[in-house]
């Protein structure tokens, strides 16, 4: 059984260089229920002629829902100035995803937050959350295990309960869980409302932990991860929502997007099943 929902990230696309009506008509071709967009396709959409209310409709008539936007505001950083820059662009990439129908974003630790205390950081994410809260989309708290700082589940968790925002959730990577050093066990200290969505993948023994990268990631069930135990604490959590497959594929071996695609779902729902 898997219980979940399906969805494809279109960094998974990206070898293709396709544009984002492009990656939902693949998405849902291959049988997914839902897409992760990346905002800068929807802002070249939109520089090329096109708006985000008729994106919206494209992906109604193909039966996909969005799921999630992946963003890179470093609401977070260290400098003032730099938080101010970050404050604009918010506000710019949120009336497009609130005229997408786009329920929230990802907000990783982007930016100089070397020297920043998790506290600093929480009262950021309840500034980003307000903002973000006027345009009825919802920032969910990333984190990156090569990051100086939001790099374990645990600081995030900290960083959700200090920054008080109403139902703050997480989104979990198994691939930042691992190079950043968090435990399966993490989990516990989380409920499935807690999950704003989570994305799936898989990683191999070999380059090592200190040196694995974004290209090394894998198709779920292909490499080291405990991919199966995974699943079962996120169904024991009470989580329903998206496994958003997220690769960054340096080759993908003659197979056409549509192929990776309905490959990628396979593996999906193989490694993650009850």
């Amino acid at each position: 059984m898997f219980p979940f929902r399906a969805a494809l990230n279109a960094s998974t696309l990206f070898p293709y260089e396709l544009g984002i009506r492009e990656q939902i008509r693949v998405a849902a071709e291959a049988g997914y229920d839902g897409i992760e967009i990346w905002v800068k396709d929807l802002q070249q959409y939109v520089a090329d002629g096109g708006t985000a209310a008729e994106l919206r409709e494209e992906a109604a008539a193909e039966g996909i829902e969005i799921a999630n936007a992946i963003s890179f505001i470093p609401w977070a950083d260290e400098d003032e100035d730099v938080r101010l820059r970050a404050a604009a662009q918010t506000d710019q990439e949120l009336a497009l995803l609130a005229e997408l129908g786009c329920p929230s974003f990802a907000a990783p630790p982007f930016g100089n937050v070397a020297a920043a205390t998790l506290d600093r950081i929480a009262v950021r994410f309840g500034e980003l959350a307000k903002q973000a809260s006027g345009y009825g989309v919802t920032p969910i708290a990333e984190f990156w295990g090569r990051s100086p700082k939001l790099s374990r589940l645990s600081e995030a968790v900290y960083v959700a309960m200090q920054s008080r925002v109403p139902g703050a959730a997480i989104l979990l990577d198994p691939f930042h869980m691992y190079t950043g050093g968090s435990d399966l066990a993490d989990l516990d200290f989380l409920s499935g409302s807690r999950i704003g969505i989570v994305h799936a993948n898989d990683y191999p023994e070999l380059p090592p932990r200190e040196t694995i990268g974004d290209e090394h990631r894998l198709f779920p069930g292909d490499g080291i991860a405990p991919s199966g135990e995974f699943a079962r604490r996120l169904h024991r959590l009470g989580y329903q929502g998206f496994l958003s497959l997220e690769l960054f594929l340096p080759d993908v071996g003659g197979s056409s997007p549509l192929e990776l695609a309905r490959h990628g779902l396979d593996k999906m729902k193989r490694a993650y099943s009850i």
